[in-house]
């Protein structure tokens, strides 16, 4: 059996190996405790870790490079990565809202938001102008629901 089949064989054996097991090869990989997220997160990461082991990872100057796209996207700001992109909108999106009795228009920008000819940062801005109180932007504008589920 060569290396190849031998990491085929693992990667195949995770679909059916039951979640305690996939904590513990998780525990053996990563020397830390499994995160807290869903079973398919687990088996994705576990899959990556197994060829990584027997591959290989990214080249050093692969990392940097991709560090260094980071660095031009976000400018280093880490509350801008922790910002799913692909939650977002797309850009040129109409949010509409109506609150007592009044209808609110938002557009999505690339950059942030524009409400009543304004441009803002976030929807939480606009839901608090709107509203005179904080609300969670999302929640306002029904993207989120309060359990936080998109």
């Amino acid at each position: 059996m060569t290396m190849t089949d031998t990491v085929l064989a693992r990667l195949a054996a995770l679909k059916t190996t039951p979640t305690p097991d996939l904590k513990k090869q998780w525990r053996e990989l990563f020397d830390t405790e499994a995160p807290p997220y869903n079973r398919r997160f687990l088996e994705s990461r576990l899959a990556y870790r197994i060829q990584e082991l027997a591959y290989g990872g990214l080249k050093p100057a692969t990392v940097e490079r991709l560090e260094a796209l980071g660095e031009q996207l976000d400018g280093g700001n880490i509350v801008l990565r922790r910002i799913r992109a692909d939650d977002k909108p797309i850009a040129g999106t109409r949010l509409i809202r109506e609150w007592q009795g009044v209808e609110h228009t938002v557009t999505v920008l690339n950059d942030g938001y524009e409400w009543q000819g304004r441009p803002y940062r976030s929807l939480s801005a606009i839901a608090r102008a709107i509203t005179g109180t904080r609300w969670n932007g999302w929640i306002f504008f029904g993207l989120k629901n309060r359990r936080g589920q998109a």
